[in-house]
Protein backbone atom coordinates (compact mmCIF):
# COMPACT_ATOMS: atom_id res chain seq x y z
CA UNK A 1 0.00 0.00 0.00
CA UNK A 2 1.64 3.95 -0.99
CA UNK A 3 2.37 5.54 2.45
CA UNK A 4 -0.29 7.84 3.73
CA UNK A 5 0.14 10.92 5.73
CA UNK A 6 -3.17 12.59 5.33
CA UNK A 7 -5.94 13.10 7.45
CA UNK A 8 -7.83 9.75 7.14
CA UNK A 9 -11.30 11.80 8.33
CA UNK A 10 -10.42 14.58 5.92
CA UNK A 11 -9.81 12.22 3.07
CA UNK A 12 -12.93 10.38 3.51
CA UNK A 13 -15.24 13.34 3.84
CA UNK A 14 -13.47 14.13 0.37
CA UNK A 15 -13.80 11.33 -1.11
CA UNK A 16 -17.90 10.95 0.07
CA UNK A 17 -18.53 14.52 -1.35
CA UNK A 18 -17.31 13.25 -4.73
CA UNK A 19 -19.32 10.06 -4.84
CA UNK A 20 -22.35 12.85 -3.92
CA UNK A 21 -21.87 14.51 -6.94
CA UNK A 22 -21.06 11.71 -9.20
CA UNK A 23 -24.04 10.25 -8.37
CA UNK A 24 -26.44 13.16 -8.74
CA UNK A 25 -26.05 12.95 -12.33
CA UNK A 26 -27.05 9.32 -12.37
CA UNK A 27 -30.66 9.24 -12.79
CA UNK A 28 -29.96 11.40 -15.69
CA UNK A 29 -27.57 8.74 -17.12
CA UNK A 30 -29.41 5.67 -16.35
CA UNK A 31 -33.59 6.43 -16.53
CA UNK A 32 -35.66 6.81 -13.25
CA UNK A 33 -35.32 3.02 -12.50
CA UNK A 34 -32.02 3.33 -10.50
CA UNK A 35 -33.11 6.10 -8.29
CA UNK A 36 -36.43 3.95 -7.71
CA UNK A 37 -34.91 0.59 -7.15
CA UNK A 38 -32.30 2.36 -4.64
CA UNK A 39 -35.39 3.09 -2.14
CA UNK A 40 -36.10 -0.90 -2.03
CA UNK A 41 -33.94 -3.52 -0.18
CA UNK A 42 -33.12 -6.94 -1.81
CA UNK A 43 -35.02 -8.64 0.46
CA UNK A 44 -38.54 -7.25 -1.30
CA UNK A 45 -36.79 -7.28 -4.70
CA UNK A 46 -36.30 -11.17 -4.15
CA UNK A 47 -39.68 -11.77 -2.88
CA UNK A 48 -41.61 -10.46 -5.58
CA UNK A 49 -39.62 -11.99 -8.31
CA UNK A 50 -39.79 -15.47 -5.92
CA UNK A 51 -43.50 -14.73 -6.68
CA UNK A 52 -42.83 -13.93 -10.60
CA UNK A 53 -41.62 -17.31 -11.13
CA UNK A 54 -37.60 -16.00 -11.83
CA UNK A 55 -35.29 -18.50 -10.59
CA UNK A 56 -31.11 -17.88 -10.30
CA UNK A 57 -31.15 -14.08 -10.34
CA UNK A 58 -29.47 -13.73 -6.16
CA UNK A 59 -25.82 -14.28 -6.24
CA UNK A 60 -23.60 -16.77 -4.16
CA UNK A 61 -24.00 -15.90 -0.43
CA UNK A 62 -20.08 -15.91 -0.45
CA UNK A 63 -19.68 -12.63 -2.25
CA UNK A 64 -20.61 -9.94 0.63
CA UNK A 65 -19.52 -6.57 1.97
CA UNK A 66 -16.00 -6.48 2.13
CA UNK A 67 -15.23 -2.60 2.55
CA UNK A 68 -18.69 -0.40 3.18
CA UNK A 69 -21.67 -2.24 3.53
CA UNK A 70 -24.09 0.25 1.81
CA UNK A 71 -27.41 -0.18 -0.63
CA UNK A 72 -26.45 0.80 -4.02
CA UNK A 73 -28.44 0.32 -7.45
CA UNK A 74 -27.88 0.83 -11.07
CA UNK A 75 -27.46 -1.06 -14.62
CA UNK A 76 -24.73 -3.41 -14.76
CA UNK A 77 -21.37 -3.01 -16.77
CA UNK A 78 -19.58 -6.44 -16.92
CA UNK A 79 -16.00 -7.30 -17.02
CA UNK A 80 -14.82 -11.27 -17.63
CA UNK A 81 -11.17 -12.17 -17.15
CA UNK A 82 -9.27 -15.15 -17.10
CA UNK A 83 -6.08 -16.55 -15.44
CA UNK A 84 -3.31 -15.74 -18.20
CA UNK A 85 0.73 -15.93 -17.87
CA UNK A 86 0.96 -12.67 -20.14
CA UNK A 87 3.17 -9.68 -19.59
CA UNK A 88 2.72 -7.28 -16.92
CA UNK A 89 2.24 -4.61 -19.58
CA UNK A 90 -0.86 -6.60 -21.60
CA UNK A 91 -2.67 -7.23 -18.08
CA UNK A 92 -2.41 -3.77 -17.42
CA UNK A 93 -2.98 -2.77 -20.77
CA UNK A 94 -6.32 -4.18 -20.81
CA UNK A 95 -7.22 -3.42 -17.33
CA UNK A 96 -7.00 0.46 -17.92
CA UNK A 97 -9.15 -0.10 -20.99
CA UNK A 98 -11.91 -1.47 -18.71
CA UNK A 99 -11.59 1.62 -16.51
CA UNK A 100 -11.49 3.87 -19.37
CA UNK A 101 -14.67 2.53 -20.87
CA UNK A 102 -17.56 1.90 -17.83
CA UNK A 103 -19.87 3.91 -17.77
CA UNK A 104 -21.18 6.68 -15.37
CA UNK A 105 -24.31 5.24 -13.21
CA UNK A 106 -23.23 1.57 -13.70
CA UNK A 107 -22.61 -0.98 -11.16
CA UNK A 108 -19.37 -2.74 -11.97
CA UNK A 109 -19.80 -6.83 -11.93
CA UNK A 110 -16.60 -8.71 -12.26
CA UNK A 111 -16.67 -12.67 -13.31
CA UNK A 112 -13.33 -13.37 -12.32
CA UNK A 113 -12.70 -17.16 -12.69
CA UNK A 114 -9.71 -17.02 -10.55
CA UNK A 115 -9.45 -16.88 -6.60
CA UNK A 116 -6.03 -15.97 -6.34
CA UNK A 117 -5.49 -12.18 -6.67
CA UNK A 118 -7.28 -9.24 -6.49
CA UNK A 119 -9.45 -7.85 -9.25
CA UNK A 120 -10.34 -4.06 -7.18
CA UNK A 121 -7.73 -1.54 -5.12
CA UNK A 122 -8.11 1.92 -4.33
CA UNK A 123 -6.69 3.01 -7.75
CA UNK A 124 -9.19 1.27 -9.40
CA UNK A 125 -11.89 2.25 -7.23
CA UNK A 126 -10.47 5.84 -7.58
CA UNK A 127 -11.10 5.89 -10.94
CA UNK A 128 -14.58 4.39 -10.95
CA UNK A 129 -15.80 6.87 -8.16
CA UNK A 130 -14.88 9.10 -10.30
CA UNK A 131 -16.61 8.39 -13.41
CA UNK A 132 -19.67 8.01 -11.31
CA UNK A 133 -19.16 3.94 -10.65
CA UNK A 134 -21.51 3.48 -7.42
CA UNK A 135 -20.24 -0.05 -6.28
CA UNK A 136 -18.51 -3.09 -7.83
CA UNK A 137 -19.34 -6.91 -7.49
CA UNK A 138 -16.67 -9.19 -8.11
CA UNK A 139 -16.46 -12.84 -7.84
CA UNK A 140 -12.96 -13.10 -7.10
CA UNK A 141 -10.82 -10.73 -4.66
CA UNK A 142 -10.49 -6.77 -3.51
CA UNK A 143 -7.71 -5.27 -1.80
CA UNK A 144 -6.17 -2.14 -0.31
CA UNK A 145 -9.51 -2.47 1.57
CA UNK A 146 -8.79 0.16 4.17
CA UNK A 147 -8.08 3.06 1.38
CA UNK A 148 -11.29 1.66 -0.22
CA UNK A 149 -13.28 2.19 2.89
CA UNK A 150 -12.04 5.54 3.28
CA UNK A 151 -13.32 6.64 -0.02
CA UNK A 152 -16.65 5.19 0.92
CA UNK A 153 -16.72 2.68 -1.91
CA UNK A 154 -18.26 -0.33 -1.45
CA UNK A 155 -17.28 -3.49 -2.68
CA UNK A 156 -18.68 -6.99 -2.82
CA UNK A 157 -16.05 -9.52 -3.05
CA UNK A 158 -15.75 -12.92 -1.71
CA UNK A 159 -11.95 -12.52 -0.31
CA UNK A 160 -9.22 -10.15 0.46
CA UNK A 161 -5.72 -10.76 -0.34
CA UNK A 162 -2.49 -7.95 -1.52
CA UNK A 163 -1.50 -9.87 -4.72
CA UNK A 164 -2.57 -8.21 -7.36
CA UNK A 165 -3.72 -9.15 -11.12
CA UNK A 166 0.05 -7.84 -12.96
CA UNK A 167 1.21 -10.60 -14.96
CA UNK A 168 -1.26 -13.15 -13.48
CA UNK A 169 -4.58 -11.90 -14.40
CA UNK A 170 -6.57 -10.95 -17.77
CA UNK A 171 -9.47 -8.56 -18.43
CA UNK A 172 -11.03 -10.54 -21.94
CA UNK A 173 -14.36 -9.57 -22.51
CA UNK A 174 -15.60 -5.58 -21.63
CA UNK A 175 -19.43 -5.24 -21.31
CA UNK A 176 -20.27 -8.90 -22.16
CA UNK A 177 -22.61 -11.56 -20.94
CA UNK A 178 -21.11 -13.17 -17.94
CA UNK A 179 -22.25 -15.87 -15.13
CA UNK A 180 -21.78 -15.65 -11.32
CA UNK A 181 -22.89 -18.94 -10.13
CA UNK A 182 -26.26 -20.22 -11.40
CA UNK A 183 -26.42 -15.99 -12.49
CA UNK A 184 -26.61 -14.85 -16.25
CA UNK A 185 -26.14 -11.44 -16.26
CA UNK A 186 -26.36 -9.45 -19.28
CA UNK A 187 -25.11 -5.61 -19.83
CA UNK A 188 -27.65 -3.56 -19.14
CA UNK A 189 -29.34 -6.10 -16.38
CA UNK A 190 -30.61 -3.96 -13.04
CA UNK A 191 -28.45 -4.54 -9.74
CA UNK A 192 -29.76 -3.83 -6.35
CA UNK A 193 -27.17 -4.59 -3.23
CA UNK A 194 -27.18 -4.35 0.51
CA UNK A 195 -25.91 -5.38 3.30
CA UNK A 196 -27.89 -8.83 2.86
CA UNK A 197 -26.46 -9.55 -0.64
CA UNK A 198 -27.02 -8.92 -4.21
CA UNK A 199 -29.80 -9.55 -6.17
CA UNK A 200 -30.42 -9.26 -10.31
CA UNK A 201 -32.77 -8.16 -12.46
CA UNK A 202 -33.13 -8.59 -15.82
CA UNK A 203 -33.43 -5.83 -17.80
CA UNK A 204 -36.67 -6.49 -19.96
CA UNK A 205 -38.46 -6.78 -16.43
CA UNK A 206 -37.11 -4.67 -14.19
CA UNK A 207 -39.75 -1.46 -14.44
CA UNK A 208 -42.35 -4.27 -13.38
CA UNK A 209 -40.43 -5.68 -10.67
CA UNK A 210 -39.95 -2.65 -9.00
CA UNK A 211 -43.18 -1.23 -8.99
CA UNK A 212 -44.02 -4.67 -7.56
CA UNK A 213 -41.28 -4.05 -4.41
CA UNK A 214 -43.15 -0.92 -4.28
CA UNK A 215 -46.27 -1.99 -3.64
CA UNK A 216 -45.20 -5.14 -1.58
CA UNK A 217 -43.02 -2.41 0.62
CA UNK A 218 -46.60 -0.84 1.34
CA UNK A 219 -48.61 -4.30 2.45
CA UNK A 220 -45.00 -4.80 4.59
CA UNK A 221 -45.69 -1.27 6.14
CA UNK A 222 -49.56 -2.49 6.74
CA UNK A 223 -48.43 -5.82 8.81
CA UNK A 224 -45.90 -3.73 10.70
CA UNK A 225 -48.55 -1.41 12.11
CA UNK A 226 -50.64 -4.63 12.63
CA UNK A 227 -48.27 -6.39 14.68
CA UNK A 228 -47.16 -3.44 17.01
CA UNK A 229 -50.76 -3.03 17.40
CA UNK A 230 -51.42 -6.29 18.53
CA UNK A 231 -52.35 -8.11 16.13
CA UNK A 232 -51.38 -12.18 16.23
CA UNK A 233 -49.12 -13.10 13.58
CA UNK A 234 -51.37 -15.59 12.01
CA UNK A 235 -54.33 -13.18 11.61
CA UNK A 236 -51.88 -10.85 10.23
CA UNK A 237 -50.65 -13.29 7.60
CA UNK A 238 -54.52 -14.43 6.89
CA UNK A 239 -55.49 -10.57 6.82
CA UNK A 240 -52.61 -9.50 4.05
CA UNK A 241 -51.47 -12.68 2.75
CA UNK A 242 -48.10 -11.89 3.00
CA UNK A 243 -45.36 -12.20 6.40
Amino acid sequence: MPNRKADPVAAARAATARLNAAAADISETTGNLTPRLAKLYTGIVHDVMREMGARDFTLPHTIHPITVAKRFAGPVFTLRGKVAKAEPHETLLAWTDFLSKAKSGHVVVIQANDSEVAHMGELSGETLARKGVPGVIVDGGTRDVEFLMEMGFPVHARYVTPRDVVGYWLAEGIDVPIRIGPVAINPGDYLLADRDGVVILPRADAAAIIAKAEAAIGTENKIRSAILGGMDPKEAYETYGKF
